[in-house]
């Protein structure tokens, strides 16, 4: 029997976004079997472009609430499955071809697909900050949308599985000011504090470098009875970067320490605790921390983190510390290690001949003469 060909309807939601939006569409318009798209209130050229690529166009009234809007979206939606994404979304060529195979081959009994999310890229075009979302979800589920601001889609129940397909989120425009008056509404119509609405607030404060009024909040956050693990992992480490700032090095360390009340510790904050050593010229100490990251085997959860940290930096760390200790030999290693993510980096080509020449003298003058 032949399965039933999966199709997907593409929602988004839109607000002035004639920057990014043609380029975000040329990515996935050949792999989308509809386009739904709701503006909320452009006065640029948004809704022009947005008709060359669908007549499925409408227009929401705003009311400061990211859901509702992305609700909107996914009620016009008639296929069997729902992507949705960010005008200022792109999918590369390789993640094009990792969807279309997804497409392919997904069974209908998915509920719905985690994919990555690329916040951040380097000089080449790797990959430096990830999360991952809740990407792609079956329409008849009637999955929704919550939360005004910072948003989620709630899955209570369902088969969900993980995809390599990833979205790069390229920003454009910054909507700092738009998220706070939303916010400082929010905070104002609820009446309290509390929750993942601190959370927002604290992040809001740290955005903005208010460093002594975020670490308030996420220490008000930190002491409520309970919460979203990774949020909870996410505070510690803000917490202990607006230590960092306020110049209390101590408070830092035991924040990075407090995340692992609530994991088993991962390799950032592995690689973030190792640093605090490392600062410290404490070699053997940083060591093992930058050991312990290369215990971990790859990204898991939702909240966002550095990817250096779970490939080549807890080598470059590990070569600094191996090469301070007089371990030549483990430093070449290490930094041979990290040059097979990075081939082309200067620094540790640098770094690999002055290392090898170095253990050639030091063999040469440890021969015994005849």
């Amino acid at each position: 029997m032949t399965k039933p060909p999966v199709t997907i309807s593409l929602c988004m939601i839109v607000k002035n976004e004639e920057q990014t939006l043609a380029r975000c569409l040329d990515s996935v318009v050949d792999l989308m079997d509809e386009i739904i798209i709701v503006d909320t209130g452009s006065t640029d050229q948004t809704k022009t472009i947005a008709a060359r690529y669908t007549d499925r166009l409408y227009t929401f009234d705003w009311n400061d609430d990211f859901a509702a809007a992305r609700n909107e979206s996914f009620d016009k939606a008639t296929c069997s499955y729902i992507l949705w994404l960010d005008a200022d979304d792109v999918l590369l060529e390789p993640d094009r071809e990792r969807l279309r195979s997804l497409k392919r081959h997904l069974s209908t009994d998915i509920d719905a697909v985690v994919m990555p999310l690329h916040l951040a890229e380097g000089g080449q075009g790797e990959p430096l900050f990830t999360s991952r979302r809740i990407r792609l979800v079956k329409r008849e589920r009637q999955y929704r949308w919550t939360g005004r601001l910072h948003e989620d889609l709630v899955i209570p129940e369902g088969r969900i599985v993980h995809s390599d397909a990833a979205v790069t989120h390229r920003r454009v425009e910054d909507h700092t000011l738009c998220n706070q008056r939303i916010l400082a509404r929010w905070i104002s119509e609820s009446g309290k504090l509390e929750g993942r609405l601190l959370y927002f607030y604290a992040n809001e404060c740290f955005d903005r470098k208010e460093y002594a009024e975020a670490a308030e909040a996420f220490n008000r956050l930190l002491g409520e009875p309970s919460g979203y693990r990774e949020d909870r992992i996410t505070a510690c480490v803000r917490l202990a970067e607006c230590y960092l700032h306020l110049g209390e090095p101590e408070q830092q360390l035991d924040s990075l320490l407090r995340s692992f009340r609530y994991d088993v510790p991962q390799a950032d904050l592995c690689c973030m605790v190792g640093d605090w050593f490392f600062t410290r010229k404490e070699w053997s100490t940083a060591t093992y921390w930058y050991e312990k990251a290369l215990e971990q085997r790859g990204v898991s959860g939702f909240r966002a983190v550095p990817l250096p940290c779970y490939s080549w930096l807890p080598h470059v760390r590990l070569s600094h510390c191996c090469a301070n200790l007089g371990k030549l030999d483990a430093s070449y290693e290490h930094n041979q290690k990290a040059l097979r993510y990075l081939p082309k980096d200067p620094h540790l080509l640098d770094n690999e001949r002055k290392l090898r020449k170095a253990i050639q003298n030091l063999s040469s003058s440890v021969r015994p003469s005849k």
